[in-house]
């Protein structure tokens, strides 16, 4: 059984500057891919930045270059460093874990972020 923990969220200014963490644990095959997402009211819940540790990261558009995904692979653990915070980026975040080939299935309980304006 894989269970993700995600920490950090906040309120904050725009222009601000957030760092999200996550661990992740159970077996590593599960954990190949680490994610993390978010929902911003009403909307569907997007992907914004991808690790596989290592080997590659991707970004969504609207935060290449403002975000920074990293991962500890031992510890199980990624973090998300986010900077220039405006109101769009508020939402709750999630962390999410997946093997290779198959869909994000392990979910954190999510971390609400605010930015204001």
């Amino acid at each position: 059984q894989v269970q993700v923990v995600e920490s950090g969220g906040g309120l904050v200014h725009a222009g601000g500057s957030l760092r999200l963490a996550c661990v992740a644990s159970g077996s590593s095959s599960d954990i190949a891919y680490m994610g993390w997402f978010r929902q911003a009211p009403e909307k569907q819940r997007e992907l914004v930045a991808e690790v596989v540790v290592g080997i590659r990261t991707t970004y969504s558009d609207s935060v290449k270059g403002r975000f920074t995904i990293s991962g500890v692979n031992a510890q199980n653990t990624v973090y998300l460093q986010m900077n220039s915070l405006n109101p769009k980026d508020t939402g709750v975040y999630y962390c999410s874990v997946r093997p290779v080939g198959s869909p994000y299935s392990y979910w954190g309980q999510g971390t609400q972020v605010t930015v204001s304006s």
